[in-house]
């Protein structure tokens, strides 16, 4: 009876693997088709009414002619804190995402090890595994999850998918001062404000705004503090994108903990029906 009753747990838990990765797969392909069949160009004149700090932005992230793709797949690896600020247990990571704000995204990551983490992160949920199998956390499709992953994928897609912030009728610049400036983004009664720092060629220094999250003590949402920086930024498919990337809770505080450092392998903008 013992045996049994281990035999259809395992078994119900490889069902749940299969079917989480399943959805996994299908939502990575409802996201990549998003891609743009016929892009338009990058030109100077697209940003020409933005504040002077978000032209220099978009000036050194995209060069003039270049197909504005909106959906990446981004291959990295570095470290993942599983723990606090006084002691980040950081663990060597691996992930691969595709991002294809405003509507979603995926993150697929694994923390290799003899206790190994592995699972994906979306804008519908969280599901994370111990030996590929054991669920550790699975949560998602609530407001709470969905308005705190809102803040994240469009904070990503300024610094990986740059041409979702070019200016429209959902998409608001303002300035903010001589290197920094706010681009707030609304999308199916989402809305998230973010705030850009660049230097004096236009380069990516940071990304900061107030994400909805339960990152706290009190594990209660609320809004905090939230941001990253950016460095070694290289030419792909003519965006000069950052491939070393920190991020973190209680950004521009004391409290800051990068509990996210991560080295981009490859990014790659697919092209649509490929």
């Amino acid at each position: 009876m013992l045996l049994a009753i281990l035999g259809f747990l395992i078994l119900s838990l490889v069902a749940l693997r299969l079917w989480d990765e399943r959805a996994e797969r299908l939502e990575w392909a409802r996201l990549a088709a998003l891609q743009p069949a016929t892009p338009a160009f990058y030109a100077l004149e697209m940003v020409a009414d933005l504040p002077e700090p978000a032209q220099r932005f978009f000036n050194f992230a995209i060069k003039v002619g270049t197909p504005l793709l909106t959906v990446a797949e981004i291959e990295m690896e570095g470290e993942f804190s599983l723990g606090t600020r006084d002691k980040p247990n950081y663990r060597p990571m691996k992930a691969k995402q595709i991002l294809a704000a405003p509507v979603g995204f995926i993150w697929k990551l694994r923390l290799p090890g003899l206790m190994s983490v592995s699972g994906s992160d979306s804008g519908m949920w969280t599901r994370f595994y111990i030996l590929g199998l054991i669920p550790v956390a699975r949560t998602g499709r609530n407001t709470n999850h969905a308005r705190a992953a809102y803040g994240r994928y469009i904070s990503e897609a300024i610094f990986w998918t740059p041409a979702v912030l070019l200016p429209r009728e959902d998409v608001v610049w303002e300035p903010l001062g001589q290197n920094t400036a706010r681009v707030t983004i609304t999308h199916n009664q989402l809305t998230e404000a973010v705030d850009i720092q660049v230097d004096s060629e236009g380069r990516l220094v940071s990304v900061s705004f107030m994400r909805w999250s339960d990152a706290n003590p009190e594990k209660v949402y609320r809004l905090q503090p939230f941001g990253g920086y950016f460095s070694d930024f290289r030419e792909v498919q003519g965006f000069r994108l950052p491939f070393k990337i920190e991020a973190g809770n209680m950004f521009g505080t004391d409290e800051y903990f990068a509990f996210f450092k991560s080295r981009v392998v490859t990014v790659r903008f697919p092209v649509a029906g490929v």
